[in-house]
């Protein structure tokens, strides 16, 4: 059985190129769906896959019709193999069980590496242009403000910590570490009567 699977990113897209491809190319039966590209479930793709067996062949028109990634694909289609399962990807070739598709499969494992190298590349030179901004801090931004923080501090002098936590809406995780925080350095003496954690 000959099977095919189209796909486009938006729903403004037409899929009908796909699908005359697909069927120019043999497919009996063709999958598709149009989904963006945030989103990671693919109902009809998982559909397809769960239909091949073993001697079946899969049919996509391009590498990113099949595949989030070079990697992803990768994963995807040794699955498949595994199975029984061969894959054609029209722009590309046959990647199948044999020399030739290893080779396939080898050349895409190259995108593989090539694209999270590309993906580092891409963090180091926006990082490094981040830190050329004076107002630039390492690691992830603080969700709270030292203001928000300095009154759930004060509110704990006559509160429990899940009082606090409902009243600012900071988690109590948050609160115990930031008033465990305060208290090595010394910044807890200057609210009086500060609950500790073990009092919460």
């Amino acid at each position: 059985m000959i099977y095919g699977y189209a796909k486009v990113s938006t729903a403004g897209q037409d899929l009908e190129a796909q699908k005359q491809q697909l069927e120019a190319a043999g497919c009996e039966e063709i999958y598709n769906e149009k989904f963006t590209g945030t989103t990671k479930d693919r109902p009809q793709f998982k559909a397809v896959l769960n239909a091949l067996e073993a001697g079946d062949k899969l049919i996509v028109t391009k590498l990113d019709r099949f595949a989030r990634s070079a990697e992803d694909a990768i994963h995807i289609i040794k699955e498949l193999h595994t199975k029984g399962v061969s894959v054609h990807i029209l722009n590309m070739g046959l990647v199948d069980n044999t020399p030739t598709g290893k080779l396939m499969l080898t050349i895409l494992a190259g995108f593989a590496e090539f694209e999270r190298d590309m993906i580092v590349e891409r963090l180091s030179e926006g990082k490094a242009i981040a830190k050329q901004n004076a107002d630039y801090k390492e690691g992830r931004p603080a969700k709270y403000t030292k203001q928000q923080l300095d009154h759930a501090m004060k509110l704990l002098t006559s509160n429990s910590f899940k009082q606090v936590e409902a009243l600012t809406g900071i988690s109590m995780s948050t609160l115990k570490r930031e008033s465990r925080k305060r208290k090595v350095a010394g910044e807890a003496l200057q609210v009086p009567n500060l609950k500790t954690i073990d009092e919460a």
